[in-house]
């Protein structure tokens, strides 16, 4: 699962031991070399999503981390990306990443564009973005196990209200693994640990898998006041039973 060039098994003690932003200050450096970044695959299926319903003016990428999500938008946005993570180290390390091929494809600042658009990082929480509605969609990728279910909805209400009338918020949601296999059992059993970790241990370290349900979540962007649309992302292929491997929520601001 990690690379030989990945974090140890001590620093992935260190991390579980911190909160979850300074969690994340540590394993930012070699994040993109664990199997915690979301894979290429996921990336290009929504980025075809997003290629249909775009093009956009400018888009936001909530908890960016690395910045791989930022990369999806420079393709679809044509005036500004913004990715918001409220991890200083995260936030590093997608400037250092995704700003050089920025500058390699033209692009300059402010209405000096000569390429794609500009992009900028902002450091704060998810739950509370400092924008009004400037946005015309709003992507997230792999974050949402970080906020307990009972936060879901103050940040979907937030994510609308950043959104322009007619904006779109998208992201993937991969189908649950059969039950009794062995993916199954290891995020039942990383879970478990994460619960018995918090029980015990402080400050808390937000992580958890089985927590996202598709159903509860489009029920609750719903009554958020989001239109919602579900896409299979047919480039990752299809479950023994016909179902798609995966699906893209479009949660459009009427």
């Amino acid at each position: 699962m990690f690379t030989p060039q990945g974090p140890t098994l001590r620093e992935l003690t260190v991390q579980a031991l911190s909160s979850t932003e300074r969690g994340y200050d540590l394993l930012a450096p070699k994040f993109d070399l664990t199997p915690f970044r979301t894979p290429d695959s996921v990336l290009d299926a929504v980025a075809d999503t997003l290629g249909v319903l775009g093009p956009f003016r400018a888009g936001l990428d909530i908890c960016c981390g690395t910045g791989a999500g930022v990369d999806v938008l420079r393709e679809v946005c044509v005036e500004r990306v913004t990715g918001v993570d409220f991890s200083a180290g995260m936030l590093a390390t997608a400037r250092s990443s995704v700003l050089p091929k920025e500058l390699a494809a033209g692009a300059g600042s402010g209405g000096d564009r000569t390429g794609g658009p500009v992009v900028d990082f902002v450091r704060a929480d998810a739950r509370a973005l400092p924008f009004g509605a400037a946005f015309d969609v709003a992507v997230s990728f792999g974050a949402f196990g970080h906020f307990l279910p009972s936060e879901r909805p103050a940040l979907f209400t937030r994510v609308r209200e950043v959104l322009r009338p007619g904006g779109v918020f998208v992201f993937p949601v991969l189908a649950p693994p059969r039950v009794g296999s062995g993916l199954y059992w290891t995020l039942w059993g990383f879970d478990a640990v994460m619960r018995a970790r918090n029980a015990v241990w402080r400050p808390p370290f937000v992580m958890y898998y089985r927590t996202f349900r598709l159903a509860d979540v489009v029920d609750e962007l719903t009554r958020t006041g989001f239109e919602v649309d579900l896409v299979a992302l047919d480039g990752l292929g299809r479950l023994p039973d016909g179902s798609p491997r995966g699906r893209v929520v479009v949660a459009r601001r009427p």
